[in-house]
């Protein structure tokens, strides 16, 4: 039987995502034969996570599916067993960057990826706290429709079950490692106010993304499609290409890997930077290794902490960085995509030392572009005024600290990379 882990990491009330995405277990469980470990990651403060912890006890009892809900207590020590057991020097130091104080989008899906190999799962099936299923005639659209059964099979095995195929014959016998979709609804980045505000400003901010010497022309066509994912369409019917599957076409929240995938690489541990649990979406594709494109989106929505002050000052924050992280990002995706299928080993598995290298590489770059880039946000938001203004004079006094952070993201990243290996192996030895 086939074992998989359907995760939802969440630091914020979901009572309704925790029915619904056991409702996508027990169809996983019903049509596919497979046992579903159900793990629900809970950052969430004590009163929060009490009722979470009452709807998950109120579940109805599942053939194949069992429900894993841990609080940061319990991650902790589990965290704690498998370092100890892989006897890496300062423990404390990989306990931060896996179970960080602040909010981490990586180090949340690394604890996701440790614990379903410890379970001895086949593949992790990501899910978010803040998005939900669509329906079609009064039904929820599960992506896991798509992700069984082909994940680790030849691409040429699973081609007779998709709409289409856009692969290369040279790439049909190497692995599906990941099958995703994408989202309706609201933009994936809360920055939609921003557009509402002033257009002019909202395309200046965002093709802060691209790469410093993009055209502009290739700066305006990244603006048009950043955050935007699938748009507003509702489902309708199935459809499917097996491809090398672009990274903008997918998106976090509906997102399925092998083991293979995330047994060898982790996800970048930075801590209050949105978009730092894609890289391996990046990876995949840079990679040449096959992967499933389908169209059952998740609908995204905001909750309202993100309108709060004090949530928006952490979101935006958490937008700044990611623009910063883009110095380094840019530079080791040019080199994953120049290094292309040798990235792989002679058993199809992700070279962890060659990322090592691009990241270590990266980390030596002319800052002058994130400064650039913190220099613009600045002139942006102080045309904006109110909450935004004041934004930008708490970020003028950050901008050294933020400069800072950057770099010491991607060598804790590069740390990780390199622990990673001992982890896995520490995880699925101490099992659960």
């Amino acid at each position: 039987m086939n074992r998989i882990c359907l995760c939802l990491p969440t630091n914020r009330a979901c009572p309704a995502t925790i029915t619904a995405i056991h409702r996508e277990a027990a169809y996983a469980a019903e049509h596919f034969g497979a046992d579903v470990q159900l793990l629900i990651l809970d950052s969430c403060d004590d009163a929060t996570r009490a009722e979470h912890a009452r709807v998950t006890a109120a579940l109805p009892q599942t053939p194949n599916v069992t429900v894993h809900h841990l609080d940061e207590r319990r991650q902790r020590a589990f965290l704690r067993r498998v370092i100890a057991r892989a006897g890496l020097p300062d423990p404390e130091r990989m306990l931060g960057l896996l179970l960080p104080p602040g909010v981490s989008y990586g180090s949340c899906t690394d604890r996701a990826f440790l614990a379903a190999t410890a379970l001895g799962c086949h593949s992790v099936h990501r899910r978010d706290s803040d998005s939900t299923y669509q329906l079609l005639d009064g039904q929820p659209v599960f992506p896991v429709h798509h992700e069984l059964p082909w994940l680790g099979s030849p691409a040429a095995q699973a081609s007779a079950s998709v709409t289409r195929t856009d692969l290369s014959p040279a790439h049909a016998e190497r692995p599906v490692s990941m099958a995703g979709a994408s989202f309706i609804g609201e933009l994936s980045v809360d920055i939609a106010d921003i557009r509402r505000r002033d257009e002019a400003v909202y395309h200046d901010v965002v093709g802060l993304w691209a790469p410093a010497d993009a055209s502009p022309e290739d700066r305006r066509q990244l603006v048009e499609e950043s955050f935007t994912g699938a748009g507003t369409a509702p489902f309708t019917g199935d459809d499917s290409t097996l491809t090398l599957v672009d990274p903008m076409r997918v998106d976090m929240c509906n997102i399925a890997f092998h083991h293979d995938v995330y047994e060898r690489i982790p996800l970048p541990p930075a801590t209050d930077t949105i978009g730092s649990d894609y890289f391996l979406i990046h990876l995949v594709h840079d990679a040449t290794l096959p992967g499933i494109l389908h169209n059952r989106h998740i609908e995204n929505f905001y909750t309202p902490e993100r309108r709060t002050d004090a949530g928006f000052l952490a979101y935006q924050t958490r937008f700044v960085k990611f623009l910063l992280s883009m110095l380094s990002f840019h530079h080791v995706y040019d080199r994953m995509a120049a290094e292309g299928a040798r990235l792989l080993d002679d058993r199809q598995h992700v070279r962890a030392d060659r990322i090592v290298e691009f990241l270590r590489e990266s980390t030596a770059l002319d800052r002058a572009e994130n400064v650039w880039r913190l220099d613009r946000v600045d002139t942006a938001y102080r045309k904006l005024g109110g909450r935004y203004e004041e934004f930008a004079e708490q970020l003028a006094g950050r901008r050294e600290q933020l400069l800072a952070e950057a770099c010491r993201d991607i060598e804790d990243f590069a740390l990780l990379i390199e622990a990673w290996p001992h982890l896995v192996e520490a995880a699925g030895h101490e099992g659960w």
